[in-house]
């Protein structure tokens, strides 16, 4: 009896130190052959980039903006020190459902600079609705559509697409050539699997040089193919 609980003991020792590293983002052995990277936005509070670019993250998405008019506050501040700390660094949009795409677009614009050798820019695409004023947009691809046609124009590249398993079955479903960035907990992801750029596989790690939990990402790739992500075209206009 003593020697089964000893056995008993052990066994669930050896289950959490292989499920401790999960939880605390340590280590994903599945995302463990990929670049990694981390997005932030003003929850993450203020960051020692140089610190957390010391760690194992080499790129970095900074939310800017919300809406039709909203301003991560710390958008600016995070995206200056995540580039003198040598990272790679994007900036994404969380697209809502209730103002349209070309002012969301414009929103995005004011706010992030066109530079050379920035990621991409992405649109987070999860919100679901409803909307607190106003109604809900009617014509949801058709205004996705939009807010990536005029990034494009303006800073010569096509945005990626982030976005959960939920939203895309509901509106993505018709979106055939576009890249995407997948949320996709601890497993690599299940769908869009020829698709996908960066997989967000942990929501709440701990990091270096940051104090409130963090979101990591992997990008499908090796260190020259993440510095050809972000080489910028020549916008058009």
């Amino acid at each position: 009896m003593k020697r089964g609980w000893i056995i008993g003991a052990l066994a669930a020792v050896s289950v959490l130190g292989i499920a401790a590293p999960f939880a605390y983002g340590a280590w994903n052995p599945f995302a463990a052959a990929y670049v990694q990277g981390v997005d932030v936005s003003r929850h993450q509070g203020p960051i020692d980039w140089n610190a957390l670019a010391r760690s194992d993250a080499r790129f970095a998405y900074i939310k800017a903006t919300e809406g039709g008019d909203y301003v991560d506050p710390r958008f600016a501040t995070n995206w200056s020190g995540a580039g003198r700390a040598g990272l790679y660094v994007g900036a994404y949009h969380f697209f809502t459902l209730c103002r349209s795409g070309a002012q969301q677009a414009a929103n995005f614009i004011r706010t992030v600079p066109r530079v050379d050798g920035a990621l991409p820019p992405a649109v987070d695409l999860e919100h679901m609705g409803p909307c607190q004023r106003g109604p809900t947009m009617s014509d949801i691809h058709g205004e996705v559509v939009i807010f990536l046609d005029t990034l494009e124009a303006h800073y010569g590249v096509r945005p990626i697409l982030y976005t959960t398993r939920e939203f895309h079955d509901a509106h993505l479903a018709d979106f055939p050539r576009e890249r995407f960035w997948i949320r996709s907990l601890y497993a690599p992801p299940t769908f869009r699997r020829d698709d996908w750029v960066i997989w967000q596989h942990h929501h709440s790690a701990r990091r270096p040089g940051v104090s409130e939990p963090i979101d990591l990402n992997a990008f499908r790739g090796d260190e020259n193919d993440l510095a050809e992500f972000a080489r910028t075209n020549e916008p058009t206009t």
